[in-house]
């Protein structure tokens, strides 16, 4: 059975393969869910009233806790699998598209390839939003999440154990991805957040699966611990280098471009399949939706704004770029990685 899917819904998938939700397991989930509950610490939400922190990062109170905690209790990863690791914002449908097209491009034709009317996080379904039974999955199954890497289970990150590849971007224009994607998300009765308010979150860490600056350091660190196992990506050098970024990607998944695939121009032509100016004019990108959970109902086309590098500087005050500069370069000290001012 081919590992494309056609959508990232946990019914849709469970149907396509047979898998079988326990619910035994939900049950346990659930009723240990609306124990701790009551008793985390919350701050203001971007796309949900509130968020709850949760062993020290911030999750929406329903489908991301109640998904972290089952990958923490349930999920039993494969040595053959492959997590696209991201903090929301940062490049994951592009990486996604990368991905899915390089694995897949024996498989599929590039005049008629599922890229072409399936958004690309149809092809990868968020683990953490799908508590299923994953083991009627091909492998290797192709996965992503936004769990940062030190709440992930032993399981998954031990000997042998998953590959992930992880994808970054400067921190700046994360946040204004961010604050305008999730007011688009924003239930209506809930007033917009300002861009001074989603500033003052974001620097005090108050984000989807943030601080930030820690999930990046947890995969960066496993990067340099692990480099079989954990590949990490700058979404900068990826705008710069394509190709070159592209047949390391191969390399890394066990899918390395033959010598007669570059001289007939596989990458460029994948690189051209997955450009932001491709999929963000396709129709389905355009005029379809995703259904990411039974909350969470999107706009294929808020997955692609401009693709650029540095535009959130245009956002941003010279006080507010300083200020972000500083905590960046606070928190990487001495970690290694840097991002370009």
């Amino acid at each position: 059975m081919d590992s494309f899917l056609p959508s990232p819904d946990c019914d849709t998938i469970s149907k396509t393969y047979n898998g079988q939700i326990d619910s035994h397991l939900v049950q346990k989930t659930n009723e240990r869910y609306r124990e701790i509950l009551p008793n985390l610490p919350r701050g203001k939400g971007w796309m949900t009233e509130h968020l709850v922190q949760y062993q020290g990062v911030w999750l929406t109170p329903n489908a991301a806790l109640k998904g972290l905690m089952w990958v923490q209790g349930h999920f039993k990863p494969q040595s053959t699998d492959i997590l696209l690791a991201s903090f929301p914002k940062t490049g994951t449908t592009w990486l996604k598209a990368l991905t899915f097209a390089t694995i897949n491009r024996t498989r599929y034709g590039f005049a008629d390839h599922p890229l072409l009317t399936t958004v690309p996080h149809g092809c990868l379904p968020f683990l953490e939003a799908c508590p299923n039974d994953l083991d009627g999955f091909p492998s290797p199954r192709l996965l992503s999440t936004h769990i940062p890497y030190t709440l992930l289970p032993n399981s998954m990150t031990g000997n042998q154990s998953c590959r992930f590849v992880y994808i970054c971007r400067d921190p700046k224009d994360v946040l204004v991805s961010k604050w305008l994607f999730m007011n688009k998300l924003r239930p209506k009765e809930l007033a917009p957040i300002s861009l001074e308010e989603a500033f003052e979150l974001f620097c005090q860490g108050i984000s989807h699966y943030g601080p930030y600056w820690d999930h990046v350091l947890g995969y960066w660190k496993a990067s340099l611990e692990t480099p079989e196992q954990v590949l990490l990506l700058k979404y900068e050098e990826l705008k710069e280098e394509p190709s070159v970024v592209v047949k390391r990607l191969g390399e890394f998944l066990g899918h390395p471009f033959s010598l007669e695939e570059e001289s007939k121009g596989v990458v460029e032509e994948i690189m051209k399949l997955c450009s932001f100016e491709n999929l963000s004019n396709l129709g389905v990108n355009k005029s379809s939706v995703l259904k990411l959970s039974t909350q969470i109902i999107v706009d294929n086309r808020h997955f692609f704004r401009k693709g650029k590098v540095g535009d959130g500087k245009s956002y941003l005050t010279d006080e507010m770029i300083k200020r972000i500069n500083e905590i960046t370069s606070e928190k990487l000290l001495g970690s290694g990685l840097v991002f370009d001012s």
